[in-house]
């Protein structure tokens, strides 16, 4: 038996007991495994855009964004504007990978209304930390932030071009977002922290902003070049 194959063998036996790496980076992306399916996890993006629609918008963008090697693709300054899933959801853990071009933003966005009529919510930063113009503005604006409400903690950012792995729970009231392994903010709706930070940002006029509500999940077109895959989610139960 050659080596690789004795070492598959052996942490078939006992993954846990000694220590074998569970969670390496997979060669098949946009699919979820035999377990993933079973703890109740399923594919927002799976190679196609069938899940997706234009924000206060019937139908997927006819431009702006593609699939292309795996990767939904927003093309810069190809219009298109923000996407957002056709279901809606509660408590959920919600994964995805991305990499984002040099000098971009985009961003991941949740507790978003669209009878505002503007793709206000909670947003999950994705950016260019080291080029682009708003994360100058400090740490609450860049990569992985609450956007302009909450800085995240040492996050472990790949630069532009190199691939992250991002994660948002969303549990009662609880919300966590997640880094490359590392959870990097974490805040209570309804909690003074929370108030606080609203109130020292550009959303302290938003009278939904810091609520809770069944939301899609909103990709941004903000004119640049960003690539999304692997994007799933698992609802949980209410708490």
């Amino acid at each position: 038996m050659n080596p690789r194959s004795f070492l598959a063998a052996f942490c078939g036996v006992s993954l846990l007991a000694v220590g074998c790496a569970t969670n390496a980076p997979s060669s098949v992306h946009n699919a979820l495994s035999a377990s993933q399916t079973r703890a109740g996890w399923r594919l927002l993006f799976d190679g196609t855009t069938a899940g997706w629609r234009g924000f206060n918008k019937a139908g997927f963008p006819a431009q702006g964004w593609v699939v292309e090697d795996g990767w939904l693709h927003h093309v810069a300054k190809a219009g298109g504007g923000d996407i957002v899933t056709k279901d809606r959801f509660g408590d959920f853990e919600l994964e995805f990978e991305w990499r984002i071009g040099k000098g971009a933003n985009s961003g991941v966005k949740y507790f978003v209304d669209e009878q505002r009529g503007a793709p206000i919510g909670h947003e999950y930063q994705v950016i260019d930390d080291a080029l682009h113009p708003d994360a100058l503005h400090g740490p609450k604006r860049q990569t992985a932030a609450l956007y302009d409400a909450i800085a995240p903690d040492h996050p472990p950012i790949r630069p532009a071009g190199e691939t992250n792995q991002s994660r948002i729970l969303v549990r009662g009231n609880h919300v966590e977002h997640w880094l490359n392994g590392r959870r990097v903010v974490s805040y209570e709706i309804g909690g003074d922290a929370l108030a606080t930070a609203k109130a020292a940002s550009k959303f302290k006029a938003e009278a939904r902003w810091g609520t809770k509500f069944p939301t899609p999940i909103l990709l941004q077109d903000h004119g640049d070049d960003v690539w999304y895959r692997d994007v799933r989610i698992r609802v949980l139960p209410a708490s």
